[in-house]
């Protein structure tokens, strides 16, 4: 339809499928004269692989999302397309926690339309890969992969993206590549193949004078502001009309305002520390706590903020002169800096903090008039 190949759709449309291509096709056909539009997909909403701002751009435009139908057939009178039929099934998921789709048994679901657009995506196709050679394959034909070598249950052979664990997106699928490359390159030199590299971390200081924060640290609980629309009744009379109108100055500074600075990092220096606890005062989020150093399990328990995120690290802090601990609980910190600017001997800083992920360089190469070398 971008192409401009295709100016008018029928009145009545059905659009197969629950990706994002699904809902960019039963937009894209409500501007271009389907004013009966819907959509059928197999899975639950939640389960529904389109981002959830499309589905909810998709519905506002009043476009129904039918859960739960999967296609039995094409519904025709000489020659001429008038409906589909659908069979009503229901999630079940086995042990290993996968969706099994199962018949509810109800009478077939018959919906007219005028015409049908697919957009269930593609699936893959191993039929080359002789199943003797040691690939093992689930049920669905879809290889078993580890999930964090990639490595397949034959060790010589890697598979990432749409391959290993079905469509997604080509970001993920580029993620999984830095990976394999990773693994592969382990194998090739005899290495422990989930002995992942660390990721590379640099901080630079940013400490500024008191009320000089280089931050704006002001704390909001403002959601997150949308962007504007285009009114419907001029979007969907044209399909080059832009419907996402973009943030004017004031709302873009408001949707700034939420940042959390999560590009910096509080560094605490105990030698400088004179236990004041105005840091402790200012906080707005009760992260930081002075107590008796104890077991980690037990010290969760004494903090401002009991600290029940068990995935997240302590960020503790001995050699203050009472002999006590600093406490600070990653999981709840803002980054806000207002630590570092109330601190009255400098022991707070706010640095600035990277993190770079391992991932593979490109391959340099130069040109020579033979042709192209590594």
């Amino acid at each position: 339809m971008s192409f401009g190949h295709v100016e008018t759709i029928g009145r009545r449309v059905i659009v197969l499928g629950g990706g994002n291509t699904a809902m960019d096709c039963c937009r894209s056909a409500r501007r271009l004269g389907g004013d009966d539009v819907k959509v059928a997909v197999r899975s639950g909403f939640d389960e529904m692989k389109a981002s959830p701002w499309e589905k909810e751009d998709a519905q506002h435009e009043g476009i129904p999302i039918l859960n739960f139908l999967v296609p039995i057939e094409f519904l025709h009178q000489d020659g001429k397309l008038f409906g589909m039929s659908f069979d009503t099934v229901r999630a079940e998921y086995d042990a290993s926690g996968r969706r099994n789709l199962v018949s509810t048994g109800e009478p077939p679901v018959r919906i007219e339309c005028d015409d049908v657009l697919v957009a269930v995506g593609q699936e893959n196709s191993f039929p080359w890969i002789e199943r003797e050679i040691g690939i093992d394959f689930d049920r669905w034909g879809m290889p078993k992969v580890d999930a964090l070598t990639l490595q397949s249950t034959n060790e010589r052979v890697f598979f990432g993206g749409d391959a290993a664990f079905g469509p997604k997106n080509i970001i993920w699928a580029v993620a999984h590549a830095h990976q394999a490359a990773i693994s592969i390159d382990k194998f090739c030199h005899g290495g422990d193949l989930r002995d992942r590299p660390a990721p590379d971390v640099t901080v630079i200081s940013q400490k500024m004078g008191i009320h000089e924060w280089s931050y704006d640290n002001d704390i909001r609980n403002d959601l997150r502001f949308k962007v504007p629309h285009l009114d419907l009744t001029i979007a969907l009379k044209d399909i080059k009309e832009e419907v996402e109108l973009g943030y004017d100055e004031q709302l873009a500074f408001k949707e700034a305002q939420r940042c959390l600075n999560c590009d910096v990092q509080t560094v605490f220096a105990p030698k400088l520390c004179i236990e004041c606890d105005a840091c402790v005062d200012i906080c707005p989020v009760d992260c930081i706590t002075f107590a008796e150093d104890g077991p980690e399990a037990e010290l969760r328990t004494r903090l401002s903020a009991p600290a029940v995120n068990l995935t997240q690290d302590l960020y503790i802090s001995d050699g203050l002169k009472t002999g006590r601990v600093m406490a600070k609980d990653e999981d709840m910190c803002l980054h806000c800096g207002l630590c570092a600017e109330r601190c009255p001997t400098g022991a707070w800083d706010m640095q600035q903090y990277l993190i770079d992920l391992a991932q593979v360089s490109p391959i340099k190469t130069r040109t020579t008039r033979q042709g192209v070398m590594a």
